[in-house]
């Protein structure tokens, strides 16, 4: 598991940047990386981009984000490519940013100090709820994928710094929960009833309507005293009202997992949820049939044979995706140095000429150092020593977004169909094991 908090930095950047590179902490800098900059002079070409773009002085010079895991769960050289990973996705290849991996303490931990406006297009990074989230579920999904565990989140802890928990949540903030989720689908309060029965609640009429999950001792009234106003019978009502008129019924059709009733805790504790899943199975079953049909499957060969060759597709398509994610990444960060060589040329040029040396690299020393930067970056880089044209790089640079735009619909495309068939093969799988009674023919079915 991981944790993330994210705070912005106003002021002393260098000294932010110093302390995560602080040897001592870093294995002698072993675990220090950097994207679009040097971490030697990360905080000048920081500065650099901000001015580029004409940000006043007052806005937030970077953004400071803390990826901690759990002791003993994972390596330093582990940690450090989750966090490395974890940047370049919620930063896109837009920002500059500095990662080290703090293994001085039980906790191993990364720092990761990104710029707050992006040397790509010059637009400022907003943080808020919602890019914290990204940030949180990023870091929750890379984890999944080494491996490591994920603690559920509190819902009723909205911080957008907050660590996750594991305090309990309460049977009321549970209750109001699954009102929000229950609301939209009902038709009206009865049908509201109905649902929240079918998911394990038992409902108590009288003078007041009280509800109890299972596992709760007390009912719970839904008056505006004990939840709210929203949760009242009377907020309810209205609630599902407006609702109702905001948005139409929209017919489901896409299809989902057959339940395991057998094996399924709900059922076994609520007959209506039971009922409701067999009525359920009925429908993806018939669904299933029919995708077989439109797609001409009529064999359980064939289902193996499409997934793979859908599976084959959307491996390809993700590596492409990938490939040209990265060329774009490598154009971007050549057209950041070749408009800073261009534009510091003189001054370093000039201070190549001038006899007091001293006195004028004091004067320009940020300038030098910028310059300096992107000479060695560009020399390393250009194997045929020649500078190319910045309007040449442009439009290779928009064709690669062009191309990148089109992988990515094709990418998503090819991912839902693969989701879609392996639903699909699965549910096939279920009703290929089901016990058949003797009158049941097997002519309906896959062979």
């Amino acid at each position: 598991m991981a944790y993330t908090k994210t705070h912005s930095i106003t002021t002393t950047l260098k000294k932010a940047i110093d302390y995560i590179l602080n040897p001592e902490k870093t294995d002698d800098e072993l675990y220090v990386s950097s994207f679009a900059c040097s971490s030697d002079t990360a905080d000048i070409e920081f500065e650099w981009t901000r001015n580029k773009a004409k940000m006043d002085k007052g806005n937030s010079l970077a953004r400071h984000l803390i990826q901690s895991f759990a002791p003993g769960e994972t390596t330093p050289e582990q940690a450090h490519e989750i966090g490395l990973k974890l940047a370049e996705e919620v930063l896109g290849g837009k920002y500059e940013f500095v990662i080290s991996t703090h293994t001085d303490k039980n906790s191993i931990h990364n720092h990761i100090i990104f710029n707050s406006v992006s040397f790509v297009d010059y637009k400022k990074y907003h943080s808020n709820k919602y890019t914290y989230r990204n940030i949180q579920r990023t870091s929750d999904r890379i984890c999944k994928e080494y491996g490591l565990s994920v603690i559920v989140p509190n819902t009723d802890n909205r911080s957008k710094n907050t660590k996750y928990e594991n305090k309990p949540t309460s049977w009321r903030a549970k209750l109001k929960t699954e009102i929000d989720k229950i609301i939209p689908q009902a038709k009206d309060f009865e049908d509201f009833l109905r649902l929240m029965e079918l998911q394990g609640y038992d409902i108590k009429r009288g003078q007041y309507i009280s509800v109890r999950a299972k596992g709760q001792e007390r009912f719970i009234r839904l008056k505006a005293q004990t939840l709210g106003e929203r949760y009242s019978i009377e907020g309810i009502t209205k609630r599902i009202e407006k609702s109702r008129r905001r948005k139409p019924i929209i017919r489901d059709n896409r299809i989902s997992l057959i339940i395991d009733i057998q094996n399924c805790i709900k059922a076994q504790e609520s007959k209506g949820y039971e009922h409701w899943a067999k009525i359920n199975n009925l429908k993806q079953a018939s669904k299933t049939l029919n995708f077989l049909t439109e797609h001409n499957i009529s064999s359980y060969a064939e289902l193996e044979s499409r997934i793979e060759e859908m599976r084959r597709n959307f491996d390809d398509t993700a590596d492409k995706l990938k490939s040209t994610e990265s060329r774009l990444n490598n154009i971007n960060i050549l057209r950041k140095n070749i408009s800073t060589y261009r534009a510091l040329r003189p001054i370093y040029e000039e201070y190549t000429k001038v006899k007091d040396k001293a006195r004028f690299e004091k004067q320009h020393q940020r300038e030098i150092i910028l310059f300096k930067a992107a000479h060695k970056y560009l020399s390393e880089t250009l194997t045929d020593g020649k500078l190319p044209a910045l309007e040449t790089v442009n439009t290779k640079r928009m064709e690669l977004e062009e191309q990148k735009q089109k992988l990515y619909a094709d990418y998503k495309t090819a991912k839902k169909e693969l989701s879609e068939i392996d639903v699909v093969k699965a549910n096939v799988d279920t009703m290929l094991n089901v016990p058949q009674k003797p009158e049941q023919t097997r002519e309906n079915q896959i062979e």
